[in-house]
């Protein structure tokens, strides 16, 4: 290597070590002269991340809570403080749980207090078994007006049952006539006015 060539690869690498400590001091004035909202960005960017694995654990720990008072609750369906833990812990699970109590018990006094449940399903549920073990018609009726009640079409055949049995054919027909071909109920309702409407 001769000695223009060394001059020559010295220069450059002084060339290219004066970029790197312009660059560096370029970066350094940038830090000194935002140095504030940097901090307080990372500060932030860091208050969110725990912030969101806090969340995520609290609301992990309250799905588990639920659980184990639910696991409870099927073990002995009397224990007052799972019942409690459960309400407190997922409110939705908890007027699932008294829904359910209440449909196998008959108890006309929860299901019609759960006609006002917070989870619209619930309520739906509900007013339909409410209306189913009273007996009372208009409220089936009131039922089947309801826009995306679950129970419309099986309403609609208890109404017709009820029709039959005062010897309202007419009427039971009627009723039988407003389920849809698409409804699982249809068959039932077809055979129901076959044996049941004929006149």
């Amino acid at each position: 290597m001769s000695i223009k060539e060394n001059i020559q690869t010295l220069k450059d690498e002084l060339s290219s070590e004066e970029k790197f400590f312009e660059s560096a001091i370029r970066t350094e004035r940038f830090v000194k002269k935002y140095q504030k909202p940097l901090i307080v960005s990372v500060t932030s960017l860091l208050l969110a991340v725990g912030i969101a694995i806090a969340y995520q654990a609290y609301d992990q720990a309250k799905v588990e809570n639920a659980n184990v008072a639910l696991n409870a609750l099927l073990m002995n369906s009397g224990d007052k403080e799972a019942l409690s833990k459960l309400e407190k812990e997922n409110p939705s699970l908890y007027e699932l749980f008294t829904l359910s109590k209440a449909i196998k018990s008959a108890d006309v006094k929860t299901l019609q207090s759960l006609t006002q449940a917070k989870t619209p399903e619930i309520a739906d549920l509900a007013t339909y078994e409410n209306a189913v073990l009273m007996n009372d018609q208009k409220a089936l009726e009131s039922y089947t007006k309801k826009q995306g009640a679950i129970y419309q079409d099986i309403a609609l055949i208890e109404i017709a049952v009820m029709l039959i049995q005062k010897g309202d054919i007419l009427s039971a027909q009627n009723k039988l006539a407003l389920i849809k071909e698409d409804s699982a109920m249809y068959p039932t309702a077809q055979i129901l006015g076959h044996f049941g409407v004929k006149q």
